[in-house]
C-alpha cells in the first residue's frame, strides 16, 4: 500500500536500519520502501555511526544488539547533538530493558519477532508528526509559564529563555500537557495521544519515563516538579 499522499515532497524521508541480520534490514527496508522511503542500511554499530558522522537521517530504526558498539551506545551518543527521532529493536522483552531504552531517549521500542508492518506503521506515525503539524502542537498554540515558555510553531522549549533540547515525543507531551493546564490526563490516554497507539502495543511506562526526563530537562527541582505534576492512581496534569 502506497502513501505517496503522506510523503509527497521534493526530498523523501531518510530512514537509517541498523541490524546485523540482512534479513531484517531486507524485510523493514522492503516495508520503508512501500511508503516511498529513502533506506539506508549499516550492519553494526561502527558501521551506523560512521554513517551518521557523514549524513543525517529523518529517523534510524536501531537493533540494541549489535557487534563492536550496540545500540543503547549508539542511542546515547545521539542524544548528546541529536534529537532524530529513534526505534529501537531489540530481543529484550522486559520492563527494565524498554526502561532503559527511553531513558536514553528512545521514541519507540519494537520487540523481535515483529511484523514488518508494525515497524514501518510506526515510522509512518512518527515521521508523519514531524512532517506536520501533531494533535498535540498544531495551530498558533504558545504558551508561556512564568519562565517557561513552549511553542508550537517552531517546536522549542526554553526555561528563562535558554533552549531545552527535547526529542519528539517529549515535546508532543509537554505541548499537549500545556494546551490544556489542570486537565488530568490517564496514562493510558497519553499513550493514545502522544504515541498514537493504544495501550495494548504500549507499556504505561512508556510515559512515566518521558514525563521522568521532561521533568529532568525543564524542572529546578524533578522531585519537586512545580509544572508536570503526577495525580496519583490516574496520570499527569500540567499546572500553570
Amino acid at each position: 500500500m502506497s502513501s505517496d499522499w503522506f510523503y509527497a515532497r521534493a526530498v523523501p524521508a531518510r530512514v537509517l536500519v541498523v541490524d546485523d541480520e540482512p534479513m531484517v534490514r531486507e524485510v523493514v527496508a522492503r516495508y520503508l520502501e512501500l511508503d516511498g522511503v529513502l533506506v539506508e542500511e549499516a550492519s553494526n554499530g561502527a558501521e551506523a555511526m560512521e554513517w551518521l558522522d557523514r549524513n543525517t537521517a529523518d529517523l534510524i530504526v536501531l537493533d540494541v544488539m549489535l557487534p563492536e558498539v550496540d545500540g543503547l551506545s549508539i542511542l546515547r551518543r545521539l542524544r548528546l547533538t541529536s534529537d532524530v527521532p529513534v526505534i529501537l529493536l531489540t530481543a529484550r522483552s522486559s520492563e527494565i530493558d524498554r526502561i532503559a531504552g527511553f531513558e536514553l531517549g528512545a521514541d519507540d521500542y519494537v520487540v523481535k519477532p515483529f511484523s514488518p508492518r508494525e515497524v514501518a506503521a510506526r515510522v509512518r506515525t512518527i515521521l508523519r508528526r514531524g512532517r506536520i503539524p501533531a494533535a498535540t502542537g498544531s495551530g498558533e498554540f504558545r504558551g508561556e509559564f512564568d519562565g517557561l515558555t513552549i511553542d508550537a510553531s517552531t517546536r522549542e522549549v526554553r526555561v528563562d529563555g535558554a533552549m531545552v533540547v527535547l526529542t519528539p515525543k517529549e515535546f508532543d507531551l509537554i505541548a499537549l500537557l500545556a494546551r490544556s493546564p489542570r486537565h488530568v490526563f490517564s496514562r493510558s490516554g497519553l499513550l493514545r495521544l502522544v504515541w498514537a497507539s493504544s495501550p495494548d502495543y504500549q507499556d504505561s511506562a512508556t510515559v512515566t519515563v518521558h514525563v521522568g526526563r521532561l521533568r529532568q530537562k525543564i524542572e529546578v527541582d524533578p522531585q519537586k516538579p512545580r509544572w508536570l505534576h503526577t495525580v496519583h492512581g490516574i496520570g499527569y496534569r500540567f499546572e500553570p
